[in-house]
């Protein structure tokens, strides 16, 4: 652990961005409340006092909307396969959120690997930041994820006018290196106060889960087949698919060629896409395997607590909070839904 005050840290930033080397991104204040990660042009919009962003950072490993082919016909086919790697440091990412990109480079790095992710997050260098403000909505200590040990580059934590700084990989010690830091080793009080400030976060989230997550495979198994349990809570939801674009270890994506008038090219573009939409489950026929709201909302459910349980052995919700904070009907907060099936749960 190292130590740095706040205004060398802040000219380290200053320094990173003048050089232009990288991309830099940072959490910026987006409107009253509202928080977003941006490409950061000025050290004095960085925010490191948020509570939780509008979207997680997984945006800058896969965006939005991406081209993966363009094409040429005039003379035969000619098809290049597309993907725009920007060199980028990320400051600011919530542990919550570390814990949400270690899912999605399992998920991407399975077979078959997916190149256009992979070599994005493989060019990025994550600085996490411990947690001063926590959200209303979230519930990111009863899954586990107050805190993190790993899954950042660098690691920050606010101690008045200093910095603690794990360094948490090679290209984290490196980027330290680079800036040329006026920085010192922590010493046993400046530890200490770092683990009483871990320890401390987990005790401030409002919301919580009555259970361990690690009984939601068990406990969402047994309640899959309750048809009146989904139906009732699925009641007001509205299928706009907002849960899905602001979750963080959503991954799910639609895929649809765009040919130009001339029809001597075009590009095949993929964008985020989501389980809760109603044509996300139709196929070609018009079939739709999840065309009552109720199912797709169950689903929901079970990707998050179970699907991706019995994959990659994550229970693929990290108690951000985003879903419920964005939510219209307000009927998308998995710590009610959870609870009232550990309520309902058969003894």
């Amino acid at each position: 652990m190292k130590i740095i005050k706040k205004e060398d840290f802040d000219q380290f930033v200053t320094k990173l961005i003048e050089k232009g080397s990288r991309e830099i991104v940072g959490v910026q204040e987006k409107g009253k409340d509202k928080f977003a990660f941006q490409k950061l042009e000025n050290v004095d919009d960085l925010r490191l006092d948020y509570d939780v962003t509008i979207l997680p950072p997984k945006k800058y490993f896969m965006p939005q909307r991406e081209t993966l082919v363009e094409y040429e016909a005039t003379d035969g086919v000619e098809m290049d396969a597309v993907n725009e790697v920007i060199p980028r440091v990320i400051i600011g990412i919530h542990p919550y959120d570390l814990e949400a990109i270690k899912q999605m480079d399992k998920v991407f790095a399975d077979s078959p690997e997916d190149d256009n992710y992979l070599e994005k997050r493989k060019n990025s260098i994550l600085i996490g930041v411990n947690m001063q403000q926590i959200s209303e909505r979230s519930f990111a200590g009863s899954m586990g994820n107050a805190t993190v040990g790993d899954g950042y580059d660098l690691m920050l934590t606010d101690l008045e006018d200093k910095y603690a700084v794990e360094i948490g990989s090679s290209k984290g010690r490196e980027l330290l290196e680079e800036g040329s830091l006026k920085i010192r080793d922590a010493e046993l009080e400046e530890i200490e106060e770092v683990e009483k400030i871990e320890e401390d976060i987990k005790n401030k989230f409002e919301k919580e889960l009555d259970f361990s997550p690690k009984k939601l495979p068990w406990l969402l198994a047994q309640k899959y087949g309750d048809e009146d349990f989904w139906e009732e809570n699925a009641e007001d939801c509205y299928s706009c698919g907002t849960c899905n674009i602001v979750c963080p270890t959503c991954y799910c994506f639609d895929v649809q060629d765009f040919n130009d008038i001339s029809l001597e090219e075009g590009e095949r573009m993929r964008q985020w896409d989501g389980c809760m939409l109603e044509a996300f489950a139709e196929v070609a026929g018009g079939e739709n395997f999840r065309e009552k709201r109720a199912e797709r909302y169950r689903h929901r459910y079970m990707r998050k607590g179970r699907y991706l349980y019995n994959r990659f052995g994550d229970i693929a919700c990290v108690g951000c909070g985003r879903c419920s904070s964005q939510c219209v009907p307000d009927i998308a907060d998995p710590t009610d839904i959870f609870n009232k099936l550990w309520g309902d749960k058969d003894e």
